[in-house]
């Protein structure tokens, strides 16, 4: 039986020699972004990958994931290694889709070509039957929580049952033969926030679409014979605002909402307005208490204004938890690749990602790992030094998946004991589903 260390070894050698291909994925998803449930060229050049290793996969789960896996010898845990599909809106960027403003500007790109790195060097250094377990290569979609409208069209027509991919996958089953999982987000460097690190934990959410209905009028003529929609909802966000400093800060508040129509013409009085908002938190009690302070603003307003509100909620995803004997392996196997020192523990973060849904179920790691330039969702964003960005993040996911099944998968078998889950799938899938509701609140229409 060869030690996990020659394993790794062969592994990234493996990877280095298929080093320009791996950047070539990454490179060609980057001028080729698509969005959530949408990603259907991006699932093709994960495809051809999986095709050309001789990998059997499934396609189009989820309407557009990609599921490989790859046996090892003997019986032991699965490991998932994951990457995200999709991309999102960010207009200006350099390399938007002209169409759709669709852009890699969080990243993506680089964790299907680490995620496809990872596949390269397992398969082509033929370590399989030193493994105990299986190692699962899973491309997965819609983790940015965009196009609201679309994906709760989606839902109604029964395409999905979810608006984020790893909550429909968990729905589906993809995850029921997965015994743990890991990821790796790109980020930029900064030198204080060292190269590589993990945050302990981060928010959850649930997202609001909200629609204020008031009554037309010539905004010059006779404005006394309109009801404003537009004021009802300058007075919620105004009121939303006043509860800002009664959230405790241990439970990290976030409420952000946007006014998406605020309008049709200006000589009307606007009769219909709408607003989108999350409610996120590190706590399930706390987004449910901020969420129904919200409620309350919105109905508040529609009172004051004598109109009607429609309030949609929607589950997002729940808070992440990184699990702290796979934080320790990332550590280790990233420092063959960075320094030492450029290790960071992050504290709790005040984003969110689906992850987190995954997290409450099995042990989840969701680290970061330097490679691009630019802020997150912003027009700069972009993979700056290609081999950490793209082929580090392959050799870290393939070291830890040895680590984790060599020597009889001791280390993997460690975790699963070790980890308690917060909830069961049954149970997962009962607290998401009841998040679902439409509201019709009549303020005195």
């Amino acid at each position: 039986m060869t030690n996990a260390g020659a394993l790794k070894e062969t592994v990234c050698r493996s990877i280095d020699e298929h080093r320009d291909r791996i950047i070539g994925v990454g490179e060609a998803i980057m001028d080729d972004p698509e969005l959530g449930f949408k990603e259907h060229r991006t699932a093709d050049k994960v495809q051809e990958v999986f095709t050309d290793l001789g990998l059997e996969f499934d396609s189009g789960l989820g309407l557009t994931g990609v599921k490989a896996v790859l046996r090892g010898g003997r019986p032991g845990p699965t490991v998932a290694l994951m990457g995200e599909l999709d991309a999102l809106q960010v207009p200006g960027h350099p390399r938007a889709n002209p169409d759709t403003q669709a852009a890699h500007a969080c990243g993506h790109n680089a964790q299907i070509a680490g995620l496809m790195g990872a596949a390269v060097g397992l398969q082509n250094a033929g370590i399989a039957e030193e493994l105990a377990g299986n190692v699962v290569f899973l491309a997965v979609p819609a983790e940015e929580y965009v196009e609201i409208d679309y994906r709760l069209g989606l839902v109604r027509e029964g395409k999905t049952s979810f608006l984020c991919g790893k909550q429909e996958l968990i729905k589906l089953g993809h995850f029921d033969d997965v015994d743990m999982a890991v990821m790796i987000h790109t980020k930029s460097p900064a030198r204080e926030d060292g190269t590589h690190g993990v945050g302990i934990s981060s928010n959850g959410f649930l997202a609001k679409t909200v629609t204020f209905r008031g009554v037309a009028a010539h905004a010059g003529g006779a404005p006394e014979q309109g009801v404003n929609a537009l004021y009802a909802a300058q007075l919620a966000l105004a009121g939303i605002n006043s509860h800002r400093e009664t959230f405790r800060d241990e439970d990290c508040v976030r409420v952000h909402p946007i006014v998406t129509k605020g309008g049709d013409l200006v000589n009307v009085i606007p009769s219909e307005v709408r607003l989108e908002t999350y409610v996120r938190a590190k706590r399930a009690e706390a987004i449910q208490d901020a969420a129904a302070r919200v409620d309350a603003c919105l109905k508040g307003a529609a009172m004051a204004m004598r109109c009607q509100v429609e309030i949609d909620t929607v589950p997002g995803n729940l808070p992440l938890n990184n699990d702290p004997i796979l934080r320790d392996l990332f550590r280790e196997n990233a420092a063959t690749l960075f320094e030492e020192d450029g290790y960071r523990d992050y504290p709790h973060g005040g984003g969110s990602t689906d992850a987190g849904d995954l997290s409450q179920l099995m042990p989840v790691l969701h680290p970061v790992m330097t490679g691009a330039h630019g802020e997150p969702h912003s027009v700069d964003w972009h993979i700056a030094d290609k081999d950490n960005g793209y082929v580090s993040p392959a050799k870290t996911l393939a070291m830890m998946a040895v680590d984790l099944l060599a020597d009889d998968a001791d280390t993997g078998r460690r975790v699963l004991h070790e980890f308690t889950p917060g909830m069961s799938r049954d149970e997962y899938l009962s607290q998401q589903e009841g998040i679902f509701r439409t509201e019709l609140f009549d303020g005195g229409v």
